[in-house]
């Protein structure tokens, strides 16, 4: 009976949020479009490992039109101020300034529009709506429980129902998700989940999140993808600033690796070699260093597909300049494989430094929350985010990091920074953060 009480009355609440008593009809309909954005963004986020792109366009269109109408209206307080819109809107403008040079102009507007603008609407849309504290941790919710759904369901394909042996590198068959892309975002709700673990208020939640830790930790480490392993190793690190019991969690981590993931990895390395001559990802940076040599300042433009295009870019020409040991075989890898490559490759040198403000400001905002908030919350978040943000830029050394799955999350880390820094700054001027 308390159970359906407790029910009701939230039922009823969320009814008056969302149609207060006493409004018009005109009044009801924009209360409605301000709660259904940060329910579709919420879908659209939860989806985004699931392989739908289609649930994840419907909400993604809905929630702007959405938008549009409010903001015609003006029924939204919606706003691009934050420390992070300079460093986002200088690389953006350096991106569309790109078209003048681009080798291929169809390719860098499909990109601009899919892998920008999409992006950066997404971000405003979290920080402008999910703009408190209860809405953060909802967010944080949303993003472990849906990896923790694709690593279980993704494991149950991949070993128990195609059969592949133990040894067989997780997501070696999918094809959004496929291997080290996954890790982005195994990993990044790994470490959300022990953030939330020692916060939730409950035994219950807190063998939730360590339920959810330990699933998303050993998708990460069957993917044996170097990358995330560095990067999972420096992130727990980087957590024992605030919570000293995740040396715990690192040590776990560290006897883990050694009885079941080492000897697989040392597999790999020995076939593949770890030295410059043998090491494909050195062959794969040293060529794409020689066609950022050719267009150091405004690059190839913004579109992904560019690179590869063998009509525009003569990738054999370039490896034929290359010492013969440090060439690649035929056939060559058609990408660069190292997120900052790529962004050099595509805007230049000048793109490079543009985009490096982003994650700097970043940083800085995180450090801002640190030193002036001393509340426990604000602490937490802080350090997780820095770590998470930590571990995706160590993840985006070894793989391209800029569209798919892996790219929104990039923004969705940053999403997450800026509501962080909006509610240090409004609880440092005495505004109530704690609100739904």
């Amino acid at each position: 009976m308390k159970m359906n009480e407790k029910l009701k009355t939230t039922l009823k609440n969320l009814r008056h949020s969302v149609f207060p008593e006493g409004a018009s009809a005109q009044e009801k309909i924009f209360s409605l479009l301000n709660a259904a954005i940060p329910f579709l963004i919420g879908c659209y986020i939860f989806v985004n490992p699931l392989s739908m792109a289609v649930v994840m366009e419907f909400c993604y269109y809905l929630s702007v039109l959405a938008l549009i109408i409010l903001l015609v209206f003006r029924k939204t307080n919606f706003t691009l101020r934050s420390p992070l819109t300079a460093a986002l809107g200088l690389f953006s403008l350096w991106a569309v300034l790109g078209l003048f040079t681009t080798l291929d102009v169809s390719n860098t507007l499909h990109d601009l529009r899919g892998y920008l603008l999409e992006y950066l609407l997404i971000l405003y849309l979290l920080i402008n709506f999910y703009h408190s504290r209860t809405r953060l941790e909802l967010l944080s919710v949303l993003l472990v429980v849906s990896a923790t759904v694709f690593s279980i369901g993704g494991m149950i394909l991949f070993y128990g129902i195609e059969g592949h042996p133990i040894q067989t590198r997780f997501g070696l068959t999918f094809k959004e998700m496929y291997i080290g892309f996954m890790c982005f975002t195994t990993l990044f709700a790994a470490l959300l989940s022990l953030r939330a673990m020692y916060e939730a208020p409950s035994m219950r939640g807190r063998l939730f999140f360590f339920f959810c830790f330990l699933i998303l930790s050993t998708a990460t480490m069957l993917n044996q993808a170097r990358g995330a392993i560095i990067a999972l190793g420096a992130a727990l690190v980087i957590m024992c600033a605030h919570r000293k019991k995740n040396l715990i969690f690192i040590a776990v981590a560290i006897a883990f690796t050694m009885l079941f993931i080492a000897p697989i990895l040392h597999e790999r390395m020995a076939g593949r070699g770890m030295s410059a001559t043998q090491d494909i990802r050195s062959k794969m940076f040293r060529l794409s260093w020689e066609v950022i040599k050719e267009r150091p300042i405004a690059g190839l433009g913004y579109g992904g597909e560019i690179y590869g295009n063998g009509k525009l870019v003569d990738l054999e020409k370039y490896n034929a300049r290359l010492p013969e040991p440090y060439r690649q075989e035929m056939p060559l890898v058609l990408s660069t494989h190292n997120t900052f490559l790529d962004v050099t490759v595509r805007t230049g040198i000048i793109g490079l430094f543009l985009f490096c403000l982003i994650p700097l400001t970043a940083f800085w905002m995180l450090w801002d929350v640190f030193r002036r908030r001393k509340e426990d919350f604000f602490r937490s978040w802080s350090i997780g985010l820095a770590a998470c943000l930590a571990s995706y830029l160590i993840q985006a050394f070894f793989t391209d990091a800029l569209y798919g799955t892996q790219g929104i999350l990039l923004y969705v880390h940053l999403a997450m920074i800026g509501i962080l820094w909006n509610l240090a700054q409004k609880e440092a001027a005495g505004v109530s953060t704690a609100g739904a």
